[in-house]
């Protein structure tokens, strides 16, 4: 009943001592009390049976004690306390963009590139809860598999949705970043951010990838470019009639232009060669790009006085009209 209450007149509960003194003096008084009827043997009224009324004979008086012990807990004023936090977000909009050329199913990185950035991209969002996040990818052209969101369950969906063949193949690294910027240059957010994968080098698209990351420096967006797969060559899949052999094929990062995009814009560049790697890039890029959240704290009080007050008030005037009419004592 009284969990998680609190009184902010605790002291009252002194007044309690009343209750006793009350039960003491009503004892008192009815032994003490003169008959008003005297009678020379009480012999006839033996073996007569009590009626109820005798019976309950105290029932007023245990009504004005509990009455007015629920007015003493009222003015005692109980209180019921709920406590939160107000969270105010600095808002980043992220966008990811990655290369789902077909080079992306070689098998350096486990499973292949495409799944494993898939899986690391997944850990990432779920890091980020109270950023807006979207999603492009790019071959040979460019678009917009998740505009930016907060609602990161989508996000992930269609993340869980991409792979090489969905468009035509190449790398047109310049029209995923443009797309990028597109989906972010009309944002409020403090911070703007992208964050570009591939693992080749720029040989499609109408647009320069030195002009595109031009067009986010001028929006104020910053993009961290990743450039995924070992050094050298790489295995990848082939079908054959025999069923699935694997040939090795150069890896072709164009590290000097993934370096100087994330110069001109402001942001880094980082090589990942191997699972490990990749992982430790994008947990460098969430530390980076922090959201700053400022936490307020509120207590709100609610008042349960008025339901004891109510009760007891119903107590005493349950005891005056018994007293006046069914307990009433005629002298």
């Amino acid at each position: 009943m009284f969990s998680d209450v609190t009184f902010a007149y605790p002291w009252m509960f002194y007044f309690l001592a009343v209750i006793p003194l009350m039960i003491f003096w009503y004892w008192k008084t009815g032994m003490r009390k003169e008959t008003s009827i005297i009678y020379s043997s009480l012999k006839i009224f033996e073996g007569m049976p009590v009626s109820w009324k005798e019976r309950l004979r105290h029932v007023p008086i245990v009504l004005r004690c509990l009455a007015i012990v629920f007015l003493i807990i009222a003015l005692a004023r109980p209180q019921s306390f709920s406590s939160g936090q107000n969270v105010t977000t600095e808002g980043i909009d992220v966008v990811m963009a990655l290369d789902i050329s077909g080079s992306m199913v070689s098998e350096d990185l486990k499973p292949n590139r495409v799944e494993a950035v898939k899986n690391v991209v997944e850990k990432f969002i779920e890091n980020r809860p109270n950023d807006r996040i979207g999603l492009v990818v790019f071959s040979r052209e460019a678009f917009t598999q998740c505009p930016i969101t907060i609602d990161h369950s989508v996000l992930i969906n269609l993340l869980k949705k991409i792979g090489p063949g969905m468009v035509p193949d190449g790398t047109a690294i310049g029209n995923g970043i443009a797309d990028a910027v597109g989906r972010l240059k009309d944002s409020k957010a403090k911070s703007k951010v992208i964050i570009l994968l591939t693992d080749g080098e720029n040989n499609a698209g109408e647009i320069d990838p030195l002009t595109a990351a031009d067009i986010a420096k001028a929006y104020g967006i910053r993009v961290y470019t990743i450039g995924a797969g070992t050094e050298g060559e790489a295995p990848y899949p082939v079908q054959t009639p025999f069923g699935v052999r694997y040939q090795m094929m150069p890896s072709e990062v164009d590290e000097p232009l993934l370096k100087n995009i994330a110069e001109i814009t402001g942001g880094m560049f980082f090589r990942a060669t191997d699972n490990t790697a990749l992982n430790n890039i994008y947990y460098k890029i969430d530390k980076l790009e922090k959201t700053k959240i400022e936490v307020t704290s509120y207590r709100n009080a609610a008042e349960l006085f008025s339901d004891w007050l109510n009760v007891g008030f119903i107590l005493i005037l349950l005891e005056l009209i018994l007293s006046k009419t069914v307990f009433k004592k005629i002298p």
